[in-house]
């Protein structure tokens, strides 16, 4: 274990490599420039109220929500970093209303690999000290080399994700990510700037007593959501169970992933289609949580088996502790069948 801990994300992903279906170095470049990004993003986050980049722009993005100053911040970080490196062909983010195709400097499109990222998840929790993070997701390209990417290369299922990982700002910093083969974590040594192996294949228990979600939209549920929550409080076997919900989803998930717990995010009567993102949040996320031997999904259907139909597709999600999700699908298919009979 002393060999691991000192073992740095440069040395893993080198002596990984094969693991990767496509090895070719790519990679490594493209995971390495991430970081190199998270780096100057977690520096920018930790002096928070020291600096001014704190509060709102006074603009929306794509989705009407308010940017804050970190989000625009952490948005052109990690676009600016991934251009100037031309290891991939285009990116999708969040905060951009349509993806960005990539030049090189040949003026070629060769690259093999599109990104599609939140930069900011939880950003509304910085002012108040809560641990934000970022969430990113890589493709091999559809569209032929040496054209430019189209949509359809961003709007691929889950499965075919060849990497994805989120990074969080908290306490410390931390990358966890997953190229199909289990999921890593490592921690930044901010002394140094390097990551180390900190959570060698990282596995989500079966079961587990923890429960995420919003509790103050439970009249907007559907019924098996809710059906499922009052399952979790009674006072029976070894429930009730316990309610943990911090409002980041890279910090819920990350909670969950540790310890164990299911995270829902149900689609609500103002929400009819859910709140959180399939491209940028659900699928990275759902794939780490796969790998580490959970489940995800949108209550009826695996999330990786989604097909996009738009950029930023939104998806209820629930993920996790696969018994729990489990036994929420079943509560959500006795109240569909429920309504079907009425």
């Amino acid at each position: 274990m002393k060999n691991i801990a000192r073992k740095t994300l440069d040395e893993f992903i080198i002596e990984r490599q094969e693991d990767f279906k496509y090895s070719t170095g790519e990679l490594s470049r493209l995971l390495n420039s991430i970081l190199l990004a998270a780096r100057v993003v977690s520096y920018k986050v930790n002096k928070a109220g020291l600096v001014d980049i704190l509060g709102a722009v006074g603009t929306t993005n794509v989705q009407g929500e308010d940017q804050k100053k970190l989000d625009v911040y952490a948005n052109d970080v990690f676009i600016q970093t991934l251009v100037n490196r031309e290891i991939v062909c285009g990116i999708a983010s969040e905060e951009n209303d349509n993806f960005i195709t990539i030049q090189g400097l040949d003026e070629g499109h060769n690259n093999k690999y599109v990104v599609l990222m939140d930069p900011l998840d939880g950003s509304s929790n910085i002012e108040v000290n809560v641990s934000v993070g970022t969430i990113f997701s890589i493709y091999r390209r559809i569209s032929p080399i040496g054209s430019p990417v189209t949509m359809e290369d961003f709007l691929q299922p889950g499965v075919n994700q060849v990497a994805a990982g989120y990074i969080l700002y908290g306490t410390s910093t931390m990358i966890v990510y997953t190229t199909g083969r289990g999921v890593n974590g490592f921690t930044l040594n901010p002394a140094i700037g390097s990551f180390y192996l900190s959570h060698p294949d990282m596995r989500c228990s079966k079961n587990a007593k923890t429960y995420s979600i919003n509790e103050g939209n439970y009249v907007h549920f559907p019924q098996g959501v809710k059906d499922y929550i009052k399952y979790c409080q009674e006072e029976k076997d070894e429930r009730p169970y316990t309610a943990r919900y911090i409002g980041s989803l890279v910090s819920d998930c990350h909670r969950n992933l540790i310890t164990g717990g299911i995270y829902l995010y149900p689609s609500t009567h103002k929400a009819p289609k859910g709140k959180l993102r399939l491209l940028y949040e659900c699928n990275p996320m759902a794939f780490i949580t796969e790998q580490a031997g959970g489940s995800a999904t949108d209550g009826r259907n695996r999330i990786l088996e989604l097909q996009p139909t738009e950029l930023h597709q939104r998806t209820p999600f629930y993920c996790g502790s696969a018994n729990m999700v489990e036994k929420l699908k079943d509560f959500i298919a006795q109240a569909d069948e429920k309504e079907t009979k009425k």
